[in-house]
């Protein structure tokens, strides 16, 4: 079944019946209580009760047919899968109207179905996680198998352009042995987020105090949504912009103080992802700093502090578990990032201290190794996943430092 013919089976056809069960349901549930019978729960619930019981029939005789499909057991055509739905969602709407009394419990059972529903949905999210770990694990394992993990952790040098010769057996006295040391990779992936945090979070931060401490409501409401505005723009428009405009600022900077930088240099994508990020460090601690109880402000303020001190003190302490969440969100941003630094630092793997050479990141270099005609089972293409595990261990690393941290200070300045 096409992904047209899902959303027509959807949109045209349940939809419309759910609506009429819960019409149904609900009158019926009236017409009783004109009567004089004393209902259990609201003549709405009765109607997503019968509601339920037309759509969940319908869905589970979609999903059958679809893990038929899935294993290769049967393949549906589409008029059965239509009139199978139809017929157990008619079915349950006879019963599910037929089970409909004034002592019935409704409000329950729809609550119950609710509270199921929202499970489910967990249960997905948990097992999209799981799936994307195992499925990164797996690949990344037949890599490790290939070469060293202790050679990848440590390695400084990362080259691995002649891997292919290896795999199609054409090593040799002439041929370079492929290099996968991942460390001028990560040091890149550093580097680059590193610049960008210290560009986000100072501005990000006293941007968000400046628009909920001093800023009027009219200046609020202007500056908020240009800041805002940020947030939209193509990272494909940053990496012009990168590349065109700042990179060769910073090469002419460099060039008045006597210093020596290339046009694609690692300075470059730090700072202009930094200006891509503050906005999600400046709307979240907006909102976290908005959300303190005025009272904590009166109360500061009634001790005889400034408004400087009240905020130094009283406010950014309390706020500070939004804050840790929103610059861990701001890492996460960067360190993903991709489009800026292929265009403004380039594919370089340099393991180097100066931000004004050319550098690559993790993501990059994922990318990198999965384009191109190589065969899938080769090193270099399994690189990618033990990469993308390697990247994966960071990023749960600093989610528990986060955790710690935000736990700390919510026991501490718990409102």
């Amino acid at each position: 079944m096409t992904s047209s013919n899902i959303l027509l089976y959807f949109l045209g056809g349940l939809v419309p019946l759910a609506l009429i069960g819960y019409q149904l349901g609900r009158r019926k549930a009236q017409a009783q209580q004109s009567q004089g019978f004393r209902l259990h729960s609201q003549p709405g619930f009765y109607g997503w009760y019968s509601c339920f019981w037309l759509v969940l029939p319908a869905l589970a005789a979609s999903l059958f047919f679809a893990l038929l499909h899935i294993i290769d057991a049967y393949s549906a055509p589409p008029s059965m899968l239509l009139a199978a739905a139809l017929v157990c969602a008619a079915g349950g709407l006879v019963l599910g109207l037929r089970a409909i009394q004034p002592g019935l419990a409704a409000r329950n059972k729809v609550e119950n179905v609710i509270r199921w529903l929202l499970i489910l949905a967990s249960g997905v999210s948990i097992l999209t996680t799981l799936g994307i770990v195992f499925s990164i694990l797996f690949e990344a394992i037949k890599f490790f198998q290939l070469v060293g993990i202790w050679e990848f952790i440590t390695g400084t040098k990362w080259a691995p352009d002649t891997a292919f010769l290896s795999g199609a057996g054409r090593t040799g006295e002439a041929a370079a042995e492929p290099e996968f040391g991942a460390v001028p990779i990560f040091a890149g992936t550093f580097m680059i987020t590193g610049i960008a945090m210290l560009v986000a979070v100072p501005i990000g931060l006293f941007s968000a105090i400046f628009m909920s401490e001093y800023a009027s409501r009219q200046v609020r409401g202007l500056a908020k949504p240009i800041l805002e505005i940020l947030a939209g723009i193509p990272t494909v428009v940053y990496g012009f912009f990168a590349a065109i405009t700042v990179s060769p600022l910073v090469v002419a900077a460099a060039e008045k103080l006597g210093l020596e930088a290339d046009y694609t240099n690692a300075l470059t994508p730090g700072l202009v992802m930094g200006v891509m990020i503050i906005p999600f460090i400046s709307s979240l601690s907006d909102d976290i700093i908005n959300s303190i109880p005025q009272s904590m402000r009166e109360g500061s303020y009634a001790l005889g502090t400034t408004q400087s001190e009240t905020i130094k003190h009283v406010l950014l302490p309390a706020a500070l578990p939004g804050i840790v969440s929103a610059f861990l969100l701001g890492v996460s941003r960067a360190l993903g990032e991709t489009m800026i630094v292929v265009m403004a630092a380039g594919l370089r793997p340099n393991l180097t201290w100066n931000p004004l050479e050319g550098m690559t990141t993790v993501t990059v270099r994922i990318v990198d190794a999965l384009t191109g005609d190589l065969a899938f089972d080769s090193a270099e293409t399994l690189s990618a996943f033990g990469l993308g595990l390697a990247l994966f261990v960071v990023t749960l690393i600093l989610n528990v430092i986060s955790t710690v941290v935000i736990r700390k200070f919510k026991q501490q300045y718990e409102l």
